[in-house]
């Protein structure tokens, strides 16, 4: 985990797939060598390569791998978008490149209930668009739900109310 109750959506991934599918784990390793925007378009098939992984995108179409790490950023992405103001994205990213920085790897903040939501049902779309059978569609739709509000819950702090007297009870 990262600052604050973050995790890496790479880190995420393979967990996901190291449950679901570890015959992937070699493919999921092998984009490990890569920076967060280079394995997402060898999975998108962006980039102009015809073979991007080493095989065609005709065999990756079922992989588990490529669903869940695409969801994944465009996840981040679409919550980052909405939490930072155009203008300084740009910028932050001029800066960047001027500087000839990497980016960042992308991290996973705690999601709230309706967030995690509607990260299962954009697993389940793309899964089902990518051929995966129904069963095995909804098993990673879980499994990612599941790790994620696992990361959001470890981020919580673990102080409770009493419902006796109102008073905080901790874990120890």
């Amino acid at each position: 985990m990262d600052r604050a109750g973050q995790v890496r959506v790479r880190a995420v991934v393979r967990d996901v797939v190291a449950v679901v599918a570890p015959a992937e784990l070699v493919l999921v390793d092998g984009l490990a060598l890569f920076d967060d925007a280079t394995a997402v378009r060898r999975l998108s098939g962006r980039g102009g390569r015809r073979e991007p992984l080493g095989f065609g995108l005709g065999e990756m179409a079922a992989l588990v791998t490529p669903v869940v790490w695409l969801v994944l950023d465009q996840t981040v992405r679409k919550f980052a978008e909405s939490a930072v103001d155009g203008s300084l994205r740009g910028a932050r990213g001029l800066l960047r490149k001027a500087l000839r920085r990497a980016d960042e790897p992308l991290v996973i903040p705690p999601l709230t209930a309706g967030q995690l939501a509607e990260v299962r049902t954009r697993v389940l779309e793309s899964a089902s668009h990518r051929g995966l059978p129904v069963e095995c569609a909804e098993a990673v739709a879980d499994a990612v739900v599941a790790r994620l509000a696992f990361t959001s819950a470890g981020a919580a702090p673990e102080r409770r109310e009493d419902p006796a007297d109102g008073s905080p009870s901790g874990g120890s």
